[in-house]
């Protein structure tokens, strides 16, 4: 009985896309869709919310949000059976379009003075006015913790549709894991949201690396082989550095997650001048980073021409200025990496 009612939504939102689509109001969609009042009841989502995680979505703090509250009734908490305050899933979407009109310069008493309807107008306004960029983040969340897998592609397909693949990951994607990051760790977010979100974004960089692999790279002279270390499995950025290096034409090799260093000697017995490239986000951890870099150094690089080049937040841990080796390069982030290719 339950799935019945969750599906007969999900077909009413549908049909309303096919109506709307038909007419080319392909961007009118995305926000009619996101900013609609229907809210599923899933089992295992989280619909309660406290005012920290309130904070942690929208960014505001939680003693401004207090203060909005009683100075301008802007949100109405609600209270468990025990009188513990907490917020649901429409007043976390409230918070989300009054924090994108207070930052693009609407003052807050202005904003409390608008009707719920007039602030979701206004919101869709400033994002016709400055592009579904600067409420793709918001979209993105909500569509994270309802698990619903059409809001994510209705916000993607209508962001592709103003620019390309790249941009959105690197203006969009990446901003948003980095918050999605700190969500996990103050505990806001499950295991499982961030799984569901993460690999949405997966299938849409696997999509994009498969239309380059139609392509012959035209920069052969030096072999990428791109890899993670043992028990590392958080690869988006390595992914996405494959289709980068794909795209600039160059010759790249994806070995993906939980590679042994001794593998990469496999790699050298075919190729010549290899430029081995790890993301470190969480291993390695039984050793420190040095040692793991003196390990691959050791076993892999040391009377070759070949190179290791790296990064990853695991590198917060370490001094790389302290670290010397000219067959060794370390990056601070995925951009600085992109900038020397």
């Amino acid at each position: 009985m339950y799935l019945n009612k969750y599906d007969s939504v999900k077909n009413l939102k549908r049909a309303l896309g096919a109506l709307f689509l038909s007419k080319s109001y392909g961007i009118i969609i995305f926000y009619l869709y996101l900013f609609n009042k229907y809210t599923f009841t899933l089992n295992n989502i989280k619909t309660e919310f406290t005012i920290k995680d309130l904070e942690n979505f929208s960014g505001i703090k939680a003693h401004t949000i207090r203060i909005w509250e009683k100075r301008y009734n802007l949100f109405q908490p609600k209270r468990t059976d025990s009188n513990i305050r907490y917020y649901d899933m429409d007043g976390l979407q409230k918070l989300l379009n009054v924090s994108l009109l207070y930052n693009n310069g609407l003052k807050i008493s202005k904003i409390a003075d608008l009707s719920e309807a007039k602030i979701a107008l206004s919101v869709r306004e400033l994002v016709f006015n400055k592009g579904a960029e600067s409420q793709a983040s918001a979209s993105f969340k909500l569509a994270m913790l309802n698990f619903d897998e059409g809001l994510f592609n209705q916000t993607y397909n209508s962001l592709i549709s103003q620019t390309s693949f790249r941009n959105i990951f690197t203006e969009v994607f990446i901003p948003f894991l980095n918050e999605i990051g700190i969500l996990w760790q103050v505990n806001s977010i499950t295991p499982a949201h961030e799984h569901f979100i993460t690999n949405l974004i997966k299938q849409k960089i696997l999509i994009n690396i498969e239309k380059l692999q139609f392509l012959q790279p035209n920069k052969t002279s030096r072999k990428f082989v791109l890899y993670l270390p043992m028990n590392e499995i958080h690869e988006l950025g390595l992914l996405f550095l494959h289709f980068e290096l794909l795209f600039h034409g160059y010759h790249s090799i994806y070995l993906g997650q939980s590679v042994p260093v001794e593998n990469l000697n496999d790699l050298q017995k075919i190729f010549d001048n290899v430029c081995f490239l790890t993301y470190l986000t969480v291993e390695p951890s039984k050793e420190t980073v040095e040692e793991y870099l003196h390990q691959v150094y050791d076993e892999v690089l040391k009377n070759s021409n070949d190179s290791l080049w790296v990064l990853g937040s695991k590198l917060a841990q370490f001094d790389a200025d302290s670290f010397k080796n000219d067959q060794i390069k370390i990056f601070k982030s995925l951009i600085d990496l992109l900038n020397n290719l």
